[in-house]
């Protein structure tokens, strides 16, 4: 049998009863849903969604044991359906694999599984052979099919916060078979929870080979932020492009520009930019966003992304990140409207049900027939008149005094708002 020091830390340390779970308070604290389960002794098919190790896994377990069930662990990415087939059918009754109740199946980054695999499990969860514990690290609205997804409940874990890796690490040092009879001294307990990003696991694997690492003479075995530092090859950066996080930080970059903090746009696209965001699929979206939040409140703020565009595309990382730096920062630190974006959404919500045709005097008329027909008859060139603005009618007469483009309450907006009212009001004072 192995010595149990062999094991990893992460694996020591891993909790065996609820109870001694660190954190998902909002799922296990009394009263909250899955603790209310277990007291009731009923366990349902689940979807666990959440980073990578913050204790999907390990709760699974403990949910299977708490009410008595046989727990059997897969992963999708080396599970095939033929082995997914056996595995549901010594779940059947009728198979006698299991005599005294129906196991919960627990399948390990759920979101891999294709059609064919996700639809095996979908006939053994509607006959109550199996309770099926999935654990996914996507959302899985876009990774679990809905037929599946609407026979199991949904709960998010959360990644841990500072506190709460604070509690693992001194659990460890203090309960660990290995590392309770070490004199450890650990003074980067804020360190080493920035850089596991609320995962429980990576923050003890830093633990733990920064023990090893240290001189094993040393007494005490100082922990600090310079040895977690010389132990982590890389910066943990926790980033997946092509997946929900993609779409979390996006949105974070975007709403932060929108919302005029400097700081945090610059933040969240330094996240996306370390993680390996390409670096023009960022500009294309701040010159989406210059228009949409900022419009004619600062013109240039779209010249300028749009410059930023063609500038990152030519010249390309990691120099880009300097222009999108000046980008975001001139972008988030502009007036904003979003007039320009609600007029031409009206404008497009009308057009759809709407087909007035265009009035004849604004019509082209090119050819004899067309003038005969009526086709530019009664238009004035604006031109021709003083300020170069005649009023007459632009739109169908059905949609005379539609009103899309309200003026927002900004300096350049307001300046426009108020020289049209001049304009109309010289051109009222020419006619009398």
């Amino acid at each position: 049998m192995a010595n149990p020091s062999d094991m990893p830390l992460a694996g020591r340390m891993r909790p065996k009863a609820l109870a001694e779970v660190i954190g998902q308070t909002h799922l296990l604290a009394p009263g909250a849903p899955l603790q209310r389960l277990i007291e009731q002794g009923h366990l349902p098919s689940l979807i666990l969604h959440g980073e990578a190790g913050i204790g999907k896994t390990t709760i699974a377990m403990l949910l299977a044991d708490a009410v008595g069930r046989p727990f059997h662990a897969l992963s999708a990415l080396n599970t095939g359906v033929k082995q997914l087939r056996e595995v549901l059918e010594a779940g059947n009754g009728n198979a006698g694999g299991f005599s005294f109740a129906s196991p919960v199946v627990f399948i390990d980054e759920i979101h891999r599984f294709n059609k064919a695999q996700q639809d095996a499990l979908l006939g053994a969860v509607e006959a109550g052979d199996i309770t099926l514990i999935g654990a996914t690290t996507e959302n899985p609205s876009f990774s679990v099919n809905n037929a599946l997804l609407s026979r199991c409940q949904v709960y998010r874990l959360e990644p841990l916060g500072r506190e709460q890796i604070a509690l693992v690490l001194e659990r460890a040092i203090t309960t660990d078979t290995v590392l309770k009879d070490l004199n450890i001294e650990l003074t980067a307990t804020d360190f080493i929870s920035q850089m596991a990003h609320g995962d429980a696991r990576k923050a003890l694997n830093l633990l733990e080979l920064a023990v090893q690492t240290a001189d094993p003479k040393s007494a005490p075995i100082v922990v600090d932020a310079d040895l977690i530092a010389s132990v982590a090859q890389t910066a943990m950066v926790r980033y997946d492009k092509d997946g929900e996080q993609h779409y979390d930080m996006v949105s974070a970059m975007i709403k932060s520009v929108r919302g005029s903090d400097p700081d945090a746009a610059l933040y969240w696209m330094a996240r996306m930019l370390v993680g390996g965001e390409p670096a023009d699929f960022i500009a294309r979206r701040l010159v989406i966003l210059a228009s949409e939040d900022i419009g004619n409140a600062n013109p240039n703020a779209l010249l300028l992304a749009d410059a930023a565009l063609r500038s990152v595309q030519s010249i390309g990382m990691p120099e880009a990140r300097i222009i999108l730096g000046q980008v975001i920062v001139y972008l988030a630190t502009s007036a904003k409207s979003n007039s320009t974006y609600k007029a031409i959404n009206a404008a497009m919500q009308l057009a759809q049900t709407d087909a007035s045709p265009v009035p004849l005097h604004l019509r082209n008329g090119v050819t004899k027939l067309m003038k005969s027909q009526g086709y530019g008859e009664g238009y004035v060139y604006p031109h021709d008149y003083p300020n170069h603005y005649y009023p007459q009618s632009y739109l169908p007469n059905e949609l005379q005094g539609t009103t899309f483009y309200q003026y927002a309450d900004n300096k350049r907006e307001q300046h426009s708002q108020q020289f049209m009212a001049w304009l109309k009001s010289q051109s009222a004072s020419n006619e009398s």
